[in-house]
């Protein structure tokens, strides 16, 4: 069967589901294309506060690309170019979501499976984790955004390590090196993520935004970092009727109900 990304809303949580059980999760070119549609459907969704990303099944979170389609679909440079673009424009959509995406991680996640979940801000996984990029087993030329954002989280060195050699990695040596946030058991995984997810999307959106929004654009080169959106996003806070809220639960000593706006 071939695969596809589903999507939902469960209050205030978006969820996004690669499903494709019978290759492990694989992602085919299709559904790196209807991956960036669903993030950019929750993303303008005013219900949806926080976007968790998961695999379907008990065997994999993204096993990677669907390498029966590289003969066809990623060889050659016109080929390949095209096939590179669908990837970076999913990798580029979830990156670029305004509010908080979780990856939650069990089993393999691989190759374009770590690709996806380096997009998202945080994340958790299962204690029967495995991450790996094999792009150095099979020849393939490996974008520069994934080797950036990889570089970014665990260090240059690391990195290269992870690349060069295209081994496998358990779920604690992703702790160590600050691939993921935190590792559960398998069977406490999706509680502890809705759990998680529920408690930021308690918190202001506007100040989660916000932070999310400064912290990308820190992230650039300082001749490209785009301090008027920075001041902007910060006013905005201040200006906002979730500010006045939150100043009068905090006097009140309530929880505060945040609106976002």
């Amino acid at each position: 069967m071939a695969g596809r990304i589903l999507s939902s809303v469960e209050g205030q949580l978006g969820w996004i589901v690669i499903d494709h059980p019978e290759r492990r999760n694989a992602v085919s070119a299709e559904m790196w294309g209807a991956l960036a549609d669903a993030a950019e459907k929750l993303d303008a969704d005013p219900d949806v506060r926080v976007i968790v990303l998961r695999g379907s099944g008990e065997v994999a979170f993204v096993s990677g690309a669907d390498i029966s389609e590289f003969e066809s679909r990623r060889t050659g440079g016109a080929a390949a170019q095209i096939y590179e673009d669908g990837t970076q424009r999913a990798f580029g959509t979830l990156g670029a979501v305004a509010k908080p995406v979780i990856a939650m991680i069990h089993g393999f996640c691989v190759g374009g499976g770590m690709a996806t979940a380096l997009a998202a801000d945080l994340r958790y996984c299962a204690d029967d984790a495995v991450f790996a990029i094999p792009a150095a087993k099979l020849g393939l030329g490996y974008h520069a955004g994934g080797i950036e954002a990889l570089s970014a989280l665990v260090g240059p060195s690391a990195a290269r390590e992870i690349f060069f050699t295209a081994r496998r990695y358990r779920a604690e040596d992703a702790l160590r090196l600050g691939i993921v946030n935190a590792v559960f058991p398998k069977a406490e995984l999706e509680a502890r993520v809705r759990e998680i997810a529920a408690q930021i999307a308690g918190n202001a959106p506007l100040t989660i935004r916000s932070v999310k929004r400064i912290s990308r654009e820190l992230a650039r080169r300082p001749d490209q970092q785009d301090w008027d959106a920075i001041r902007t996003s910060i006013q905005r806070c201040f200006d906002s009727e979730d500010y006045k809220e939150g100043v009068r639960a905090f006097l009140e000593k309530r929880p505060p109900r945040f609106e976002g706006r």
